[in-house]
């Protein structure tokens, strides 16, 4: 079995309430996150003290996310929409109305922006015309996640409901229902060139689904003790990080499910309190993860 080696680089701290969701930034070595206190903050990496505020709102943010092309981080504000922010000049460009609802996810693919609300309803925007081009709603619970798979041009989407529904991304028709679940799915990402699809939920468990063989159930996994937030993959591919209202941050083959470390408080002074969101950075191969004690850490993880 592989060996890894886990170091925490560093503390990132400044927010005044739970960290809910870490974003990619266009300069490598830097991230943002967002907190339920309703700031964006822009990190960089090498220098955790110098956090900075990029935009401040009235309601928790739970999801961010950057555009590739145009740069621009789009604000999940809940309640209130969506706001693209100009990060470079810390201000907001232009913003979308939605229903009153909690945003749990956004997603790009071409000139399309998804985006996953409590209300169950999954949005599709025009990113050039800043317009809505569809709303699916396929349940009446909320969509928790959703992954992009450009081989197949699939969606997955991960819903309160227990379910994972598959849609098209040509017509955005509904292709199929995954059933295997027991909770809310919280979390749901291709990996393997798309070939799979993984999945975790609250019922603490992860599921490995073949895509290529009509979403068979491949591999089930008790992976944590509590409620499985979010799963990240590896800049290579082939590691997948799992984090969890347990506390703890877990490492696994991305193609097997195999488990290879364990990062927690007592063994590598982890969190203290649920990990809500990981990104796995291309910056030093660094893990980073956010949790409810209001901080973000930076792991180093090596084979030795």
């Amino acid at each position: 079995m592989k060996k890894f080696k886990v170091e925490k680089i560093d503390s990132f701290t400044g927010h005044q309430d739970c960290v809910y969701s870490l974003a990619k930034s266009s300069e490598e070595g830097k991230f943002f996150s967002s907190s339920g206190d309703g700031t964006v903050v822009e990190w960089k990496q090498d220098i955790p003290d110098l956090g900075t505020p990029i935009v401040q709102v009235h309601n928790s943010v739970y999801a961010i996310e950057l555009h590739p092309e145009t740069g621009h981080l789009w604000v999940g504000h809940n309640f209130e929409g969506i706001h693209v922010i100009d990060a470079e000049q810390k201000k907001s460009i232009k913003s979308l109305q939605f229903n009153k609802t909690t945003i749990f996810d956004i997603k790009f693919f071409e000139n399309l922006a998804f985006v996953g609300g409590g209300d169950g309803v999954l949005s599709i925007i025009d990113v050039e015309k800043f317009v809505f081009k569809k709303h699916i709603k396929a349940s009446v619970k909320s969509v928790r996640s959703i992954a992009i798979n450009p081989q197949t041009r699939e969606i997955a989407v991960a819903y309160s409901d227990h379910k994972i529904r598959i849609f098209s991304l040509v017509d955005f028709k509904l292709k199929g229902e995954l059933t295997g679940h027991t909770n809310s799915v919280f979390s749901v990402i291709y990996v393997n060139n798309g070939t799979r699809l993984v999945s975790g939920s609250r019922d603490a468990k992860l599921i490995a689904w073949d895509v290529t063989d009509s979403y068979e159930k491949l591999e089930e996994v008790n992976a944590h003790l509590f409620a499985i937030n979010d799963i990240a993959l590896n800049p290579a591919g082939n590691l997948l990080a799992t984090c969890s209202m347990d506390k703890s941050i877990k490492i696994w083959d991305s193609e097997t499910l195999k488990l290879l470390k364990v990062i927690d408080r007592g063994r590598h002074a982890g969190h203290a309190t649920s990990i809500n969101k990981l990104l796995w950075t291309n910056y030093n191969n660094q893990l980073l993860s956010c949790s409810d004690d209001r901080t973000i850490s930076a792991w180093e993880i090596e084979e030795v």
